[in-house]
């Protein structure tokens, strides 16, 4: 199932990993592992914030998602199942039959 995935980094935990240069392979081997359709990086409420779009097979997949952001990087982990525009117009057709 499609899901956005939103990653808070914590500041302190971030600025650690900028300074001995360990985000930038940490960002890369966790695209890697998740696949992403689409990766985004920004500034939300003051974090470093990643915002990827990402196949979950299933519900056990939920925490080797999850884990390595909140035990590595100290982050905000949210995950949303969501849908694209043609998947929409499909559920909403659904609601008729």
């Amino acid at each position: 199932m499609r899901a956005l995935l939103e990653i808070e980094f914590d500041t302190p935990a971030a600025n650690q990993a900028v300074n001995d240069g360990s985000m930038a392979e940490g960002i890369k081997q966790s695209l890697a592992q998740l696949k992403p359709e689409a990766a985004y990086f920004l500034a939300r409420n003051g974090q470093r914030t990643m915002i990827a779009v990402i196949d979950v097979p299933d519900e056990a997949s939920l925490p080797s998602i999850a884990e390595p952001f909140w035990s590595q990087a100290n982050a905000k982990v949210d995950l949303h199942v969501c849908m694209n525009a043609d998947e929409l117009l499909e559920g909403l057709g659904r609601l008729s039959s």
